[in-house]
């Protein structure tokens, strides 16, 4: 760990912990020593800091941070509504954004959406690595030349599918779901074709060089997360995470910062278990997890699903969540999508943040309680996590009371003016105010 440190003394990360510790409302050296401990990461390529990156940091000492995933497909690869599905996540408070495009033209889309983004950008290598080749053509320079092409692009962080390992593929034999991770599958092909070990293993030290060079942090992937529930916890994605474990200690020695990913579908009941084994066996390196979903069945609905996994991994230990958006498991997510995968993945992490009892989290839910008792609709809506739903919704019910504008009635239109709580609740203040009042003699 004493390589990690002096990355945690160097001066331009000192202006990064500045940045983390001042937003966090945190104590620098707490910030420092978090970051020197591998508790801690701070994603951000020496060139995206240089224009225009804000740090942000990723540990379970800090606020739950939240993740967009964006890109092009073979069967959509329009640049400008990436750009505008970035532009959308950021607006609803995303705290990262992954580009996993798979269309054509990838160093101009990521470049393009790497000048548009001001928070941490990551991306999966691997995905261009066999972009105009078959998956059993990839090879050792192939991959250490696109890891090297995107660091020069200013990419923050790197899903890097090391951790599969050749004799984990027989543990998947009684799977329902297989391998969901398209890394993962990718490198799995290659392995059985080729009839040796994953090659992102082999060559991990040399990929841990490209990373120290431009500062770019390790996501560890979870090539074997499940994809079902019947899936989840099992022998082959506890097999990997060990050797995650492994990596992740690799990593630190070499000067790496690391966050290690997770699942996938995990029933409720099984969630503090994997937020805790994973503590254990990667060293308290930041997880990363993917929702995670707590049912199957939720097919249009699973930033709720998710949501729900998310808030209990949150709270038993993840430190970054993936968002999942409604059109999970069923295509492309449209911009209204977009935002609504990451509000569901901000509450999730905001109310395990509360649960948590993080310095200063709570203050904007006391602020909006008491604006909401006051029926001061301006503080209300400007203090609710997504005020363009929220003023909609207002306006929409102030129609219905026939006014354009915020009522200027003590009452809204939930109850009306007869059965107003709120309204009774100010009566009876009042009342009880004038009770207490001396009388005079």
């Amino acid at each position: 760990m004493a390589t990690q440190l002096q990355t945690a003394q160097t001066g331009t990360i000192t202006d990064q912990i500045r940045a983390v510790a001042k937003i966090e409302n945190l104590d620098a050296e707490f910030v420092r020593s978090q970051l020197a401990a591998g508790r801690l990461v701070i994603p951000a390529n020496k060139l995206h800091i240089k224009t225009n990156l804000v740090p942000a940091g990723i540990g379970r000492a800090l606020t739950t941070k939240v993740n967009a995933n964006i890109g092009t497909s073979s069967a959509s690869s329009s640049v400008e509504n990436e750009i505008d599905k970035m532009n959308v996540a950021l607006a609803a408070g995303a705290d990262a954004i992954m580009d996993l495009s798979t269309g054509i033209n990838l160093d101009d889309t990521r470049q393009k959406l790497l000048n548009r983004c001001p928070v941490p950008f990551g991306t999966v290598p691997i995905y261009q690595v066999i972009i105009g080749r078959e998956v059993e053509d990839i090879d050792r320079k192939t991959i250490l030349d696109v890891v090297e092409k995107q660091a020069k692009q200013g990419v923050d962080f790197f899903t890097i599918h090391a951790g599969l390992l050749k004799e984990h593929l027989p543990l998947l034999e009684k799977r329902v779901a297989g391998i969901v991770s398209r890394g993962g599958a990718l490198l799995a092909k290659w392995m059985l074709y080729h009839n040796k070990q994953n090659l992102m293993y082999e060559m991990f030290d040399d990929l841990c060089d490209i990373m120290v060079e431009y500062d770019v942090c390790f996501s560890l992937g979870d090539g074997l997360r499940p994809g079902a529930i019947a899936d989840a916890t099992d022998e082959a994605q506890i097999a990997e995470l060990r050797t995650l474990g492994e990596l992740t200690q690799r990593a630190w020695e070499k000067g790496c910062q690391v966050m290690v990913e997770g699942p996938g579908h995990v029933p409720f009941n099984q969630i503090q278990h994997n937020m805790e084994i994973q503590q254990e066996i990667c060293h308290g390196a930041p997880f990363y997890v993917l929702g995670p979903i707590v049912t199957d069945i939720a097919a249009g609905y699973d930033h709720i699903t998710s949501a729900i996994g998310g808030t209990a991994a949150a709270f038993y230990g993840a430190s970054f969540l993936c968002y999942v958006t409604p059109r999970e498991h069923l295509g492309l997510p449209t911009i209204d999508d977009v935002r609504d995968g990451v509000i569901a993945a901000k509450i999730a992490g905001h109310a395990a943040d509360i649960a948590l009892g993080l310095k200063g989290v709570s203050d904007r839910d006391r602020q909006l309680s008491i604006a909401r008792t006051n029926l001061d609709w301006e503080t209300h809506l400007s203090k609710s996590l997504d005020p363009q739903t929220a003023e909609r919704m207002h306006r929409e019910a102030c129609k219905e009371m026939g006014s354009d504008e915020s009522p200027s009635a003590d009452y809204c239109s939930m109850c009306g003016k007869a059965w107003c709580s709120i309204r009774t609740n100010k009566e009876i203040r009042e009342m009880t105010k004038h009770q207490q009042q001396p009388t005079s003699s």
